[in-house]
């Protein structure tokens, strides 16, 4: 009988084209990439390191070639039209556009079938993320009641998801799959918060005509879904014609990539079982093409149609998520880390006016505003009986995730971007968020060392099994972000 180790695979390893020593480098270096991508913390590592070159880059003696090659100016044109802005903006207004689609894919999928799919589920990570908006703010308000720095109020509103993930992630698993659940819908709902701020209180004025031409993007996106096209490349189109819209009217354009996202289709065509009854046919039918000694192109009808019924297998919102989150993750939050992050030390006068305060209430707000209001509202939910803690989750784990939604971050810092006009504020801004992100996640990790134990979450974990088996969709797994905004 032959060992079914030495039986010799049905095609070749490598393609016919390729050269099998480097074929094999290739294969063993894409899955070392594919394994980092894989663990949790990974998002928030290449976060850290990029902002860490942009701070290196902006005070190091090459700082002038940070600051000059952000403001390289690019051009798009065609005959006399020709549109010219900075690199600084495709990446803030044109490449964040990917990332908040990814945004609003999530948010979607979170509100059809997720943990804001039921009012039961969802009261208590709505509770607690708009304590942890309305509190941070309120507390930047009092220390800057007016003047310029007050526009900074929504600065410390702001969680960075990938971030806080990652870090938290680091503790491993004294952090309960229930409240790593919680963590991500409060951080969603958060992202929900931020995105209205930024289109209701820091749009630049509405010019009307803007808006019409933002209307008929959003009006030939659903075109494309009511006739039957399926979402794919080709929704670029409406997409960018959105975008150009928002720009032209004053709100700002990254929202035309939310509303995408939102508007992403989350039931699938074929689905499963559909999958599953169409790829048998398919196959049944190539079986007998082959048979008959059919043509080689005359296979390629069956395999089209095969390779349709695998891509609607899953909605066309899921798939967009899987596919672009990892180019957000590793890549386009990245490079707006390095593009944003860079604050030139030497040029920061502390004893410059508002440079306390402006300090004071993003660093405050984020570190100390965002667990107290998260708390806050959590009890006030709990005490009116309008929810209750999650099983396996206790008032310390609470502290914990309120201390990690005080990292800021990415979301911050771009509400910043909009927030300050005057280069010095940006800049001390910018230096707060920083400051208050490492603090947040140092003051995360200490006390989820400090109040979490692998024992605890075990015990909890097996007390609490039937009931978290009985509600599954919410309460059980990782809820990992796709390898996701």
């Amino acid at each position: 009988m032959t060992n079914r180790d030495d039986t010799p695979p049905t095609h070749p390893t490598s393609p016919p084209e390729s050269w099998t020593p480097a074929s094999r480098l290739a294969r063993s270096v894409r899955g070392s990439l594919e394994r980092f991508i894989h663990v949790q913390a990974a998002g928030g590592i290449v976060l850290i390191v990029a902002a860490a070159i942009a701070l290196i880059w902006a005070n190091s003696p090459w700082s002038e070639s940070y600051f000059d090659l952000w403001h390289t100016h690019l051009s798009i044109g065609v005959g006399e039209w020709s549109f010219d802005q900075s690199l600084h903006f495709w990446v803030n207004d044109l490449l964040m556009t990917i990332f908040f689609l990814v945004v609003g894919l999530e948010i979607k999928r979170e509100l059809v079938e997720g943990a804001l799919s039921d009012v039961r589920r969802a009261t208590l990570p709505i509770a607690a993320a708009i304590g942890g908006m309305v509190v941070p703010a309120a507390i930047y308000l009092i220390i800057n009641p007016s003047g310029p720095a007050h526009e900074g109020w929504g600065v410390p509103m702001a969680t960075d998801i990938a971030f806080a993930i990652g870090v938290l992630s680091i503790l491993g698993k004294r952090i309960p799959a229930t409240l790593r659940v919680l963590i991500l819908a409060i951080a969603i709902i958060d992202d929900i918060g931020a995105i209205l701020v930024i289109a209701i209180f820091y749009a630049s004025g509405f010019a009307f005509d803007g808006l019409i031409v933002a209307a008929l993007g959003l009006a030939l996106l659903f075109l494309l879904l009511k006739i039957g096209v399926r979402p794919g490349i080709i929704f670029a189109i409406p997409v960018l014609i959105m975008w150009a819209g928002m720009l032209k009217s004053g709100i700002h354009p990254t929202i035309a990539g939310v509303i995408a996202g939102l508007t992403a289709p989350v039931k699938s065509w074929y689905g499963k079982e559909g999958f599953l009854k169409a790829a048998r046919d398919i196959l049944d039918e190539f079986q007998s093409r082959i048979s008959q000694d059919h043509h080689d192109h005359e296979l390629f009808e069956p395999l089209s149609r095969l390779s349709r019924a695998r891509k609607e297998a899953l909605s066309p919102a899921l798939r967009a998520e899987i596919a672009l989150h990892p180019w957000v993750a590793y890549v386009i939050m990245p490079i707006f880390a390095i593009a944003n992050a860079g604050v030139d030390l030497r040029g920061i006068d502390l004893q410059a006016p508002g440079f306390t305060m402006i300090s004071a209430g993003v660093i405050l707000g984020l570190v100390i505003g965002k667990p107290f209001g998260i708390m806050l509202l959590s009890w006030l939910a709990i005490r009116f009986k309008l929810c209750s803690l999650p099983d396996g989750v206790n008032w310390r784990g609470m502290f914990v995730a309120g201390t990690g939604a005080g990292i800021g971050f990415t979301m911050a810092i771009f509400i910043a971007e909009l927030a300050f006009t005057d280069a010095a504020m940006l800049g001390i801004a910018k230096l707060s968020i920083l400051v208050a992100t490492g603090t947040a996640a140092t003051i995360a990790l200490i006390s989820g060392r400090m109040f979490l134990t692998t024992e605890q979450t075990k015990e909890m974990a097996q007390a609490t099994l039937a009931d978290v088996e009985s509600d599954t969709e919410f309460w059980t797994g990782t809820h990992e972000i796709p390898s996701q905004s």
